[in-house]
Parts: C-alpha cells; structure tokens; sequence
C-alpha cells in the first residue's frame, strides 16, 4: 500500500489589529493572540495604527494667534511620541505570546475608517481585529 504525500506547507495567516491609545485596543490585541493565532498557521501580525490628518495651519489661526514653526514641529513630534509609544505597548504584548508571529507595523493618516478599510483591502487581510471604544454595534 502506497502512502500518499502530507502537504506540510502551513497556511498563511494575515491579522490586522488596529491599536490606539485605549485600553479597549490592547484588550483586542491581547484576546486576538490568545484566540486567533494557531500553530498550524504561518501568522503574520499587522499592527494598524492611524494618526488623524494633519491639521492645515496658516500663519495665521481663527483667534489671531501666529502658529510658529517650532510649535508645529513639536506637535509634530509629540504625534510621532504617540506613534512609537502605542506600537512599543503592542509589541510588548505581542512579547509575550508565541514566537510564532511575525509583526509588522503600518502608520496611517486620515479618517481612521477610510484607512482601516483601506489598509485590510490593499494588504489582503484575512481577519480585522478592532477593540469597541463602547460604540456598539453600529457606530
């Protein structure tokens, strides 16, 4: 009797969880590795974060006030502190689950719902993972 060939090629797994400053989107993150994440899969977990847009300043705002470079640089760069300390508690957490996971970070700008659907369409997600902020369902 012949034995047929095993197809030991695991699936590949692409996670997109969308993380913030909230409790809510750790909380996501913690269930999604303690759920979501298998051994049988090659996992490949995306870190979505999205910053709003820019605001768009002229030298002069609605009130009078004269925005200077230095302070549009240094809300700059209180944005990118933000950025680096939201994706640093992830992947602390990420640290603690299994090795098995390969995670990329991805940095958006925009309406955080146009670049959420947007992000998961263009990489192909095969799950979103989202904490609720409390909204509900349809929010």
């Amino acid at each position: 009797m012949a034995m047929e060939a095993v197809n030991l090629k695991k699936k590949q797994c692409k996670i997109v969880v969308a993380v913030d400053e909230s409790a809510e989107s750790m909380y996501a993150l913690s269930w999604c590795l303690s759920n979501l994440i298998s051994q049988a899969t090659i996992n490949t977990l995306v870190l979505l974060y999205v910053k709003p847009p820019p605001p768009v300043y002229s030298s002069l705002d609605v009130a009078g006030y004269i925005f200077s470079g230095d302070m549009i640089r240094a809300l700059e760069a209180y944005g990118n502190d933000l950025v680096n300390s939201v994706m640093g508690r992830a992947e602390d957490i990420c640290g603690k689950f299994s090795s098995n996971i390969k995670v990329d970070r991805i940095v958006g700008s925009g309406d955080a719902r146009d670049v959420i659907c947007n992000i998961v369409d263009k990489i192909k997600a095969d799950t979103l993972v989202m904490g609720s902020h409390g909204y509900g369902f349809f929010k």
